[in-house]
């Protein structure tokens, strides 16, 4: 029997200092995701085509800790849930979606993309982790 990875079954996490602990005591790198899961074409696509690609999937396994932090406008959402990402993204000064950050597991800004290049898949979004990761 073959399981099937899902990001929508938890592997992704909403709480950026969990994350940070988990990437610490791991050794892996927070890969924030800021995205409108309910209206942002382009964060669909990074989603469909990236973030939820089985290569993607394989590398976060031993290399990152996500974190969704979504923006909907249609989805019920927490108010603290809301708050906790609105500070975030005042932090990181997040001006469009999606943007991903990159983070060392000491919580240091390695890398921010902002918007997604259709043309980019996920084996060149895995090379350039691969490269924040050998720097670190």
């Amino acid at each position: 029997m073959v399981w099937q990875v899902n990001a929508e079954e938890g592997n992704w996490l909403t709480n950026l200092p969990k994350a940070q602990a988990q990437a610490k005591a791991e050794k892996k790198m927070v890969l924030m995701d800021f995205n409108g899961s309910d209206w942002c074409a382009p964060c669909k696509a990074l989603r469909k085509n990236v973030l939820n690609s089985p290569a993607f999937l394989e590398f976060a396994k031993d290399n990152l800790v996500l974190v969704d932090l979504d923006f909907p406008t249609h989805k019920q959402q927490a108010e603290e849930l809301k708050k906790a990402n609105q500070a975030l993204s005042d932090k990181y000064h997040v001006e469009g979606y999606p943007t991903v950050i990159v983070l060392s597991g000491d919580g240091k800004e390695l890398k921010k993309i902002v918007g997604y290049d259709e043309g980019k898949s996920a084996k060149d979004f895995i090379t350039e982790l691969q490269k924040l990761k050998n720097q670190g």
